[in-house]
């Protein structure tokens, strides 16, 4: 079988910006312009509230059906990049570490980076609460039902997938075939990160700048690249935030107060 010509820089510059424009990108310029929006507002930041998992519908047969079809389409750019860097040789998806070879490690590693990079995160959030330029958070907007929790960890596997096979995964390997050096594409990789987490507030911003930084690190360090224990950390946390978010808010008020 005949090998592919390499893409040009042009093109690959033209795949990521459609890329981006249908995904993570597009999130980014909503988020900028939400911030502008919250910026503008006669109350400030550091008492306004972001809901990450707002309910879709009063009436809750809609509400299932809504998430369901939410996470349905933020999965579609996520098949879109796997068609893009499929390969006709196993492993086919080799190219954004994904391969199934290491399934035991892989989720180990996941869990292990999950504690440091979760405390960071939370720091980074009520360091920013505190000096009032980050945005109270509402992890879940849902209404008690016995879809709840599966919903809350189908978005967080949603998140996890979506943002590292995407801003990790797919990213790294078209932009090094653009020939951009490694920190260019760390740097770059995180910001967009941290900038579709801006509606949220500045604090938001920093500290997924900063998780994007670290697991850039994490996956360009050597020659075997793997998203799967980066996907698994993600995961981690987010599950964490969606399902415990409640009961911390109960035990911690004056932490995790969502009010200024």
């Amino acid at each position: 079988m005949t090998t592919p010509a390499p893409l040009s820089r042009r093109r690959i510059g033209w795949e990521i910006g459609i890329v981006l424009a249908v995904s993570l990108g597009m999130s980014a310029l909503y988020a900028i312009v939400i911030l502008i929006n919250r910026a503008t507002l006669e109350t400030p930041i550091g008492q306004q509230t972001a809901t990450i998992v707002p309910s879709r519908d009063p009436r809750e047969i809609f509400d299932l059906l809504y998430q369901l079809l939410g996470i349905a389409s933020d999965l579609a750019p996520v098949a879109l990049v796997c068609y893009l860097l499929w390969s006709v040789s196993k492993p086919h998806l080799g190219r954004l570490g994904i391969d199934g070879q290491h399934p035991i490690r892989d989720v180990l590693l996941g869990l292990a980076i999950a504690v440091p990079i979760g405390v960071a995160g939370l720091g980074i959030y009520l360091i920013g609460r505190q000096l009032g330029i980050g945005v109270g958070i509402n992890a879940s907007g849902l209404t008690d039902h016995w879809w709840t929790i599966p919903i809350l960890l189908l978005i967080a596997a949603r998140a996890a997938l979506q943002e590292e096979i995407i801003m990790i995964g797919y990213l790294y390997s078209r932009l090094g075939e653009a020939r951009w050096g490694r920190w260019q594409i760390i740097l770059f990789s995180a910001a967009i990160r941290g900038t579709y987490h801006l509606y949220q507030g500045f604090g938001a911003f920093f500290a997924n700048f900063a998780m994007g930084v670290v697991f850039g690190w994490f996956y360009s360090r050597g020659t075997e690249r793997r998203v799967i224990p980066l996907v698994v950390t993600h995961f981690t946390i987010d599950a964490v935030v969606f399902v415990g978010a409640p009961a911390a808010a109960a035990a911690w008020p004056a932490l995790f107060s969502t009010s200024g």
